[in-house]
């Protein structure tokens, strides 16, 4: 009979974390599809496409203290 997820979490979880990232890295492995490639791909357009908006000014950054301030207000408490 195959094991049921359950019961193969319950064992999971008490495996060190780097076994419990060794796995899910495998499985994540076994389940990728060709879109993985075509998703890469348009990751690196959009990483090009605003690392040129910054160069040319057509971006500005936002300091990170700014950043953290702007959470703080819309989740207090985390």
């Amino acid at each position: 009979m195959p094991a049921t997820l359950d019961a193969i979490s319950s064992q999971v979880f008490v495996l060190p974390a780097e076994q419990r990232m060794s796995l899910a890295l495998a499985l994540m492995e076994s389940v990728e599809t060709d879109n993985a490639a075509s998703s890469n791909e348009a990751w690196s357009g959009e990483i090009s496409r605003r690392i040129s908006a910054f160069d040319s000014g057509e971006t500005r950054t936002v300091p990170a203290v700014d950043v953290f301030r702007k959470l703080r207000e819309i989740a207090p408490d985390r």
